[in-house]
């Protein structure tokens, strides 16, 4: 299989500590921003997916995490860990005092004024962290880089293909393998330089 010409931009350990400390959390705004970026670092999120989470689709005891008509209207389960579930349960005690109608509120990360966030909001939002965090190559930080770079390690960590395929939602695998590309490229790099 060629390897495709450009690989899709994945951050560091290191980078993704930076871009994660930039919101200021004390405000409702850029903590929402936050768990969005957590999100879609912890359970490959798209943008869209991210954005119409609702309260319900999160399982707080077992830590499912329901994705409803991701792309191609297709559902799929996912699972985030404790320390994820710890700062969604704080969100909603958040939510539900500084939202204006959190009665009437569907989403899980919502607008003050308890309605969905755009995701150009979101891409807005990646860069100008991505900006302040220093990370290079900018223009490449998008929540999409946030999704490449969960299937990259997942990749890294279970080294199964088809896994990281059902956790994306891809329904052909051939979408998927863009990943052993950007491992196979660290393999060669490491190997090259013992």
């Amino acid at each position: 299989m060629a390897r495709p010409d450009k690989l899709p931009k994945i951050l560091t350990e290191e980078e993704t500590d930076r871009l994660l400390s930039q919101p200021n959390q004390r405000y409702y705004g850029p903590n929402r921003d936050y768990l969005y970026m957590r999100l879609m670092l912890k359970a490959g999120l798209r943008a869209s997916e991210a954005t119409a989470l609702r309260p319900e689709h999160v399982d707080l005891m077992s830590g499912k995490l329901s994705v409803r008509e991701g792309k191609g209207a297709k559902d799929r389960t996912l699972w985030i860990g404790e320390e994820m579930l710890s700062e969604i349960q704080d969100w909603m005690d958040r939510r539900s005092e500084e939202v204006d109608d959190v009665e009437a509120c569907g989403y899980l990360l919502p607008t003050r004024k308890g309605t969905e966030v755009a995701t150009s909001h979101l891409r807005r939002s990646v860069k100008r962290y991505a900006r302040k965090a220093g990370i290079e190559e900018v223009d490449r930080v998008s929540p999409h880089t946030l999704r490449h770079t969960f299937a990259t390690r997942l990749y890294r960590e279970t080294g199964n293909i088809r896994m990281v395929q059902k956790a994306l939602g891809h329904s052909d695998l051939s979408t998927t393998m863009i990943y052993t590309h950007v491992v196979d490229e660290e393999l060669e790099g490491a190997m090259k330089g013992l």
